[in-house]
């Protein structure tokens, strides 16, 4: 059921001109870097991809024609505890259908649903019961969200901020996705209840079983690949969640600064098979670095780190149903073993393949799962 929305403002994605002409001659200016010393990306970005994407970025991407895209989507603004949240709030045809909102993570931003969305919305089975009225918010000092002028705005304040947007759009009941930071505030939505009836997973956090004996074979690989990614693959979290601002300067002051930043980050955390173009198109890698570009939110979005770096896994068991896609390439893969100390899970799919940005890398198998599992709790 929904009822009368106040204090909600239509958004349409328009960025100035003078932005665009900005980032070109930026682009066109950039002081490049020797090349790395070895053959692979094992130093970060290669120059000659970057350069190349670069060049593409200023001479061959078409902005006007990918805003058109986002567009096509129902876009709004509404301001919560003095910060205006923007958000897609794309309605289905089935009135009946479940509220379900899908929130996203760094360095990720709304582009990442773009696929699913219209397929959650309007089934093609056609059934009621396969539908959802989708709402996809920006993080606050993501995208086309505001900036916190403050400290506070972590995990459990965007949270309950976001239970407030459900209800502030009409809906009695809704369920909850997401994966990396959404992941976290999604938990957050579990142990807070409200009007969520379920969450949904593609990166549930737990730690390991205490007192379980012997590790499994899973449990093996899984405390193997997070001794690795704490040698290789956490120096952008340790900078995030220690000196955002620093960083800012460089990443809001260069755009390739900023684009390689993210794009290393695709090439590292998604099933891509050694580069991200091949499950990327260069316009939809482009498209998601854009979001951080033009709203100039290289140190609002790091900034989320530091205020909640260290909660991403919590200590109360979150009790409400979970659904969770466990998909291969995740950057930390948490057995279910330990997801079941840390969450009622009630469905539970190992994906055949697939990395971190589940929705955006596999979208058609993203749709099946959140549909499955939500069906038990309609």
């Amino acid at each position: 059921m929904m009822r009368v929305m106040p204090d909600i403002r239509p958004y349409h994605i328009d960025v100035p001109d003078a932005v665009l002409d900005d980032l070109k001659q930026r682009l066109s200016r950039t002081r490049w870097p020797e090349a790395e010393t070895v053959d692979d990306w094992s130093q970060g970005i290669p120059l000659a991809y970057t350069r190349e994407l670069a060049d593409y970025w200023a001479n061959g991407y078409d902005w006007r024609s990918r805003e058109t895209v986002l567009n096509r989507f129902d876009h709004f603004l509404t301001e919560i505890d003095g910060l205006d949240v923007h958000f897609i709030h794309q309605r289905s045809p089935h009135d009946d259908a479940l509220p379900l909102l899908i929130t996203h993570g760094w360095p990720g931003s709304v582009v990442e649903f773009h696929k699913v969305i219209e397929p959650l919305v309007n089934p093609p089975s056609g059934r009621p019961e396969d539908a959802f009225h989708v709402i996809c918010p920006s993080l606050p000092g993501y995208g086309f969200s505001g900036k916190p002028t403050g400290a506070g705005w972590g995990v459990e304040k965007i949270a309950e901020a976001w239970e407030r947007l459900v209800g502030r759009l009409g809906y009695d009941r809704y369920g909850a996705q997401g994966g990396d930071w959404g992941a976290a505030v999604t938990t957050q939505i579990g142990r807070n209840r409200g009007r969520c009836v379920g969450i949904h997973l593609n990166m549930p956090m737990a730690k390991p079983v205490a007192g379980s004996g012997e590790l499994s074979e899973d449990d093996q690989q899984a405390l193997a690949a997070y001794a690795d990614h704490r040698k290789w693959g956490t120096g952008y979290s340790k900078q995030q969640s220690t000196r955002p601002q620093t960083l800012g300067y460089g990443l809001v002051d260069s755009p390739v600064g900023q684009l390689a930043w993210i794009v290393e980050k695709f090439w590292a955390w998604a099933d891509c098979d050694g580069h991200p173009e091949k499950v990327f198109s260069r316009d939809e890698l482009l498209d998601n670095v854009m979001l951080y570009w033009v709203t100039g939110s290289g140190a609002s979005s790091a900034r989320l780190y530091w205020e909640s770096f260290n909660k991403f896994v919590g200590d109360d068991r979150v009790e409400l149903p979970t659904g969770v896609a466990s998909f291969p390439k995740e950057i930390l893969r948490t057995p279910r073993s330990w997801c079941e100390e840390a969450y009622n899970i009630r469905h539970w799919t190992t994906m055949p393949r697939g990395g971190h940005f589940g929705a955006f890398e596999q979208p058609e198998w993203f749709v099946d799962d959140v549909r499955t599992f939500f069906s038990t709790l309609r």
